[in-house]
């Protein structure tokens, strides 16, 4: 696959596709399926139900629904553009060739950044097996021992990704069906144990906080990050058998699959919490093992023993697929000339990015420092994904607009998702409103920390070639636009801020910034393919 990079650079066109070459398309649909399943369903079930519960209260089975809905119309737009431009690492590379390079470094630098969401999950693993080895965790912050066996487990699961997508896929697989027996058999043997009729009606009723809650228990419950995760297959597009079928198939398989799953334990969770702890409501619910200790106290102690082992294994599970994510976003940024094309390298025994795997371990490693809790990681990490969908969202636009306008062959303007012209839009809506509802104390370190990517576009900007400087920063401002404009009506709302935009006007103008934002993006990215046509993609 070719670069959209000026004949100047041609011989790097040619070492990126002869390195592309060399990603081997062993994925069929069930080894897709498992990767993304494996990839959302990880630490997030063992806590998402209670915190769910304590924010919504049972109205939070609507948020698991709502959820999945977004999530599936997001994944769409995700899907379109793995299954007509295949290429590993894609979602780091459709918005560089649809944008330009300053939305390009932009998305590249949250990418990297996002190496963090692996090491959160490292970091759950080490808080969990403190239930074993309580020197591990200091209620806080990993202790040193913890943190030397957190780099000693990101080095095996490195080493377990290093020889070939085959074998890792062959073991994911294996991963992923343990993930899925053990959830499933934690609701079975709730349920089994003893239901309390009412749990729907009684204690303030269905929705005792009132329904707007369920709207902050999409990012405060948790259940955006437990559903996130959805776009692991895309980024094996490069590497899967018949991708036009495969991708979309495991793609909307694994939302589908983790939501019944969710669904499951959440009703588990709130028919079987026993009476005696729902004197204050579901705000006085809490457990720091919420499975775990619910098993405990329902004398269930051969369920508590495997759930406290399965919480090594899930999160265990999900990261050794973000290792895996992290070593295709890395090479993508390579090619993309956001790393030296040092990382690109793909070995030609494995076909895999070893480089790229030794600069995500030390990565992880660097995250695992105590510089915050998990869950400060894990909620900056969940925004930097929603930007890639939003920038996503732009991306098939303007290639559909593009497509039409220059009469591309086999119809490919219109796509394969039927749909998408309304499709595409209202995911950007979905994307940015759910980056404003994960809150101001969020938002303040997430979205600066995404804007230092404009700096480093600048510095590395003598050295790209291509467009001038002056055309690229107005065909990429609209993503720096919103991303400032985010921040401010962060300040200023009711998700956290001042609440001088008191709620529900906040979320509408989220919504008509949104809107407007995308039509900017769309005709912007159209006018830039104008002036450098993207790569055709490869579709065997």
């Amino acid at each position: 696959m070719s670069e959209p990079q000026p004949p100047s650079g041609a011989p790097a066109v040619s070492t990126a596709l002869s390195e592309e070459h060399r990603l081997r398309k062993d994925l069929g649909f069930w080894g897709l399926t498992a990767i993304g399943f494996s990839n959302i369903l990880g630490s997030g079930w063992l806590f998402a139900a209670m915190f769910a519960a304590q924010t919504a209260g049972p109205a939070a089975l609507l948020s698991w629904i709502a959820a999945g809905a977004l999530c599936a119309l997001v994944a769409l737009v995700m899907v379109e553009l793995g299954a007509t431009r295949p290429e590993g690492g894609g979602t780091v590379r459709w918005p560089l060739y649809a944008s330009g390079r300053l939305v390009g470094t932009v998305i590249g630098w949250s990418v990297l950044l996002s190496v963090g969401g692996t090491a959160a999950e490292i970091s759950a693993i080490m808080q969990y097996s403190a239930h074993y080895l309580p020197g591990l965790y200091n209620g806080s912050t990993l202790t040193v021992s913890g943190l030397a066996l957190a780099a000693g487990l990101s080095a095996l699961l490195t080493a377990l990704n290093w020889f070939a997508v085959r074998m890792f896929a062959r073991l994911n697989n294996l991963v992923s069906l343990l993930k899925v027996v053990i959830p499933v058999l934690t609701v079975v043997a709730l349920f089994l144990s003893g239901t309390h009729a009412g749990r729907l009606t009684d204690h303030g009723g269905f929705a005792p906080y009132g329904y707007a809650a369920c709207l902050s228990a999409l990012a405060g419950g948790g259940i955006v990050y437990s559903v996130n995760g959805f776009q692991a297959p895309l980024d094996f597009s490069g590497e899967a058998r018949r991708p036009r079928r495969n991708v979309p198939a495991a793609v909307l398989t694994g939302i589908g699959l983790a939501v019944v799953v969710y669904l499951g334990l959440q009703l588990a969770f709130l028919f079987t919490v026993p009476e005696s702890l729902l004197g204050h409501g579901w705000r006085g619910v809490s457990f720091e093992s919420p499975f775990g200790q619910l098993a405990l106290v329902l004398n269930l102690h051969w369920l508590a023993t495997l759930l406290y082992a399965d919480a090594v294994l899930s999160p265990g599970g999900s990261a050794y697929v973000g290792v895996a994510i992290d070593a295709r976003h890395t090479y993508a940024l390579a090619k993309n000339r956001l790393l030296p094309r040092f990382f690109m390298r793909i070995d030609p025994r494995y076909g895999m990015p070893h480089r790229a795997l030794l600069l995500n371990f030390v990565g992880i490693v660097v995250f695992l420092l105590p510089f915050g809790s998990w869950q400060n990681i894990v909620s900056v990490m969940g925004n930097l994904y929603l930007l890639i969908y939003a920038a996503s969202a732009v991306a098939v636009a303007a290639f559909r607009a593009h497509d039409r306008e220059s009469g591309a062959p086999g119809g490919r303007g219109r796509g394969v998702i039927p749909g998408m012209r309304w499709i595409a839009p209202v995911s950007f809506v979905v994307a940015s409103e759910f980056i404003y509802w994960s809150g101001w104390h969020t938002l303040r370190l997430a979205l600066p920390l995404v804007l230092a990517g404009v700096l480093l576009f600048l510095m590395q900007r003598r050295a790209a070639g291509g467009p001038s400087l002056r055309d690229e920063l107005r065909r990429g401002a609209w993503l720096v636009v919103h991303l400032a404009a985010l921040t401010l009506l962060s300040w200023f709302g009711s998700f956290g801020g001042s609440g001088q935009l008191p709620a529900p006007y906040d979320t509408i103008t989220v919504g008509a910034l949104a809107l407007a934002v995308f039509a900017w993006g769309v005709r912007s990215g159209v006018a830039h393919l104008r002036a450098v046509p993207p790569p055709e993609p490869s579709l065997e």
